[in-house]
C-alpha cells in the first residue's frame, strides 16, 4: 500500500519504517528541512534498537522515503498517519495545533479519496475535530473528496518499539467504516498471523483505550512506590512482598517494580491529559491526581535519602550516578528521575560525574550550562574521587558491579539503588551503607 507518515518523532518514525519493511511504499513528511536532510543521509536523531538498521535497508531499497514536500505526501498515499506531537499545555491538556495542521493541510492537497489515521495519542474526540477541519478545508476550496478518519493509536515501548510494532499484543482500530475498517485490516495483516491481534470498536473508544493503559500502568507504579515507602516505614522488604503478590494471576509481574518514579514522553503527559480531559467533563479524577502526586513526590526520594545520609551536608560531595535515561535500551530523558536528582544534588553544593549507555549526549545538551556535573563516556569513571554511588536507570551494565572495588572506591562508601538492584545483606558485608526503596532500610 501507498502510505504516508505526518511526523518523523518516535512514532512517525517507527511507524512508517515497520510499513516499509513489510513491503509497503511509505513517504514520511517532516517540516523540519534539517530532521529530513539527516535521515536522507542515513543519520537516525533517536536511539532504539534494531530501529537504525531497518531505516537504512528501507530507504536504500526505495521503500521509504522522507520530504518537507507536504504536497507530495499527500498526493502519494492511499492511506495518511498522523504521528506528530502532542505536548502539554500549561493546564496539561494535550496540544493539538500541530495535529489540526496537518489535517489542514490533507484538505488542501487532497484530490483523491483517502484513509486518515490518527496515531498520535489525542483526547477523545479528536477523530471529529480532524475529519471537520479536513472537510472544512475541502468545502473553502469547493472540492469534493470522500475521506474516511480512523484512530489507531499506538502501544509502542520505547527500548522495544520495533519489536512491539512487529510483534503487537494488540491492534486497535477505532472507525465507523467497514471498508475503512477492511483497509486497515489488510495493511496490517503481515503482523497478524499467528492469531487475530485487531480489536475493532469506535473512534472515541480507541482513543480513550490509549490513554487507559498508560494511565493504569502508571497507576501500578505509583501504588508500588506508595506500597514501598510504607514498606521501609514497617521495616518490610518490598522486593518480597512484590514476590509476594505478583504469584497472583490477578496481579501478575508486571509493573509492580518500585524504583525512583516513572517518565518519558508518555506517561506523565497522558496522566495530565486524562485529568483535564476529566475535569472538563465535571468529572473529579481522584485516582489519577493521586497517580501523579505520589510519582511527583517519588522523584526525590533518592535526594531525600542521600541528605539523610549525609545529614544535610551536602556541599563538597561528589556522586557517581549510574543512569540518565528515564528507562533502558533508550536515550529519553524526558520526565527522567535523574534529571530532578542532579537538580537536587547540585543545588546543594554537591559535583556529580554521570553515565549512561546511550543518553550521555543529550544529558550534555541539557546541562551544558552547569558547573558542578560531567558527563562520562565509560561506567567506572564516574567512580574517580566519588563519595557515593547512586543507580537510577536499570541499565544491564549496573547489575553486577566489582562490588570489592566499590568499597575500596567510594569515600563514604555508600551505595543508593534507585532500582533494587543489589543484594542488601552482601553489600552490607563489603561496609558499603546500602540504601534502596522499600527495603526497610
Amino acid at each position: 500500500m501507498k502510505i504516508t507518515m505526518f511526523g518523523t518523532g518516535y512514532v512517525g518514525l517507527v511507524t512508517g519504517t515497520c510499513f516499509a519493511e513489510m513491503g509497503n511504499d511509505v513517504i514520511c513528511v517532516d517540516i523540519n528541512p534539517e530532521t529530513v536532510a539527516s535521515l536522507e543521509a542515513g543519520r537516525v536523531p533517536i536511539f532504539e534498537p534494531g530501529l537504525a538498521s531497518m531505516v537504512a535497508s528501507n530507504h536504500a531499497q526505495g521503500r521509504l522515503r522522507f520530504t518537507n514536500d507536504a504536497a507530495l505526501g499527500v498526493g502519494h498515499a492511499d492511506i495518511i498517519f498522523i504521528a506528530v506531537g502532542t505536548p502539554p499545555g500549561e493546564d496539561g491538556s494535550a496540544d493539538l495545533r500541530h495535529v489540526l495542521d496537518v489535517a489542514r493541510t490533507i484538505g488542501t492537497h487532497m484530490e483523491t479519496p483517502k484513509i486518515i489515521v490518527n496515531k498520535s495519542t489525542v483526547p477523545v474526540g479528536t477523530a471529529d475535530q480532524v475529519r471537520d477541519k479536513i472537510a472544512h478545508t475541502l468545502r473553502s476550496r469547493g472540492a469534493e473528496v470522500a475521506f474516511d478518519v480512523a484512530s489507531n493509536p499506538e502501544f509502542l515501548k520505547e527500548g522495544a518499539a520495533v519489536a512491539d510494532f512487529m510483534k503487537p499484543d494488540r491492534i486497535v482500530i477505532g472507525c465507523s467504516s467497514e471498508s475503512c475498517s477492511r483497509v486497515l485490516e489488510q495493511l496490517y495483516a503481515p503482523f497478524n498471523r499467528n492469531h487475530d491481534r485487531i480489536v475493532h470498536m469506535d473512534a472515541r473508544s480507541a482513543e480513550l483505550t490509549k490513554y487507559a493503559a498508560n494511565v493504569m500502568l502508571a497507576a501500578r507504579i505509583s501504588l508500588m512506590n506508595e506500597f514501598a515507602n510504607l514498606a521501609e516505614t514497617l521495616g518490610a522488604d518490598i522486593e518480597n512482598v512484590r514476590r509476594g503478590i505478583g504469584t497472583d494471576p490477578r496481579i501478575g509481574y508486571h509493573f509492580i517494580y518500585a524504583g525512583a518514579g516513572y517518565g518519558g514522553s508518555c506517561f506523565p503527559k497522558d496522566v495530565k491529559a486524562l485529568i483535564h480531559t476529566a475535569e472538563k467533563v465535571g468529572y473529579e479524577p481522584m485516582v489519577m491526581r493521586g497517580v501523579e502526586a505520589v510519582n511527583e513526590k517519588q522523584k526525590g526520594v533518592l535526594a531525600r535519602k542521600i541528605q539523610r545520609h549525609f545529614d544535610g551536608a551536602l556541599a563538597g560531595k561528589r556522586f557517581a550516578l549510574w543512569g540518565l535515561a528515564f528507562k533502558p535500551n533508550t536515550d529519553d530523558m524526558r520526565e527522567a528521575p535523574s534529571v530532578v536528582l542532579i537538580e537536587a544534588l547540585l543545588a546543594a553544593g554537591a559535583s556529580v560525574r554521570a553515565y549512561d549507555p546511550e543518553a550521555g549526549r543529550k544529558a550534555s545538551t541539557l546541562f551544558a550550562d552547569r558547573s558542578g556535573i560531567e558527563i562520562c563516556t565509560r561506567r567506572d569513571d564516574t567512580l574517580t574521587d566519588a563519595d557515593a554511588l547512586v543507580v537510577v536507570t536499570e541499565w544491564n551494565e549496573f547489575r553486577t558491579p566489582d562490588f570489592t572495588h566499590l568499597a575500596r572506591t567510594l569515600g563514604a562508601k555508600a551505595v543508593f539503588d534507585g532500582r533494587n538492584l543489589y543484594d542488601p545483606d552482601y553489600l552490607e558485608s563489603l561496609g558499603i551503607a546500602y540504601y534502596g526503596i522499600g527495603r526497610g532500610r
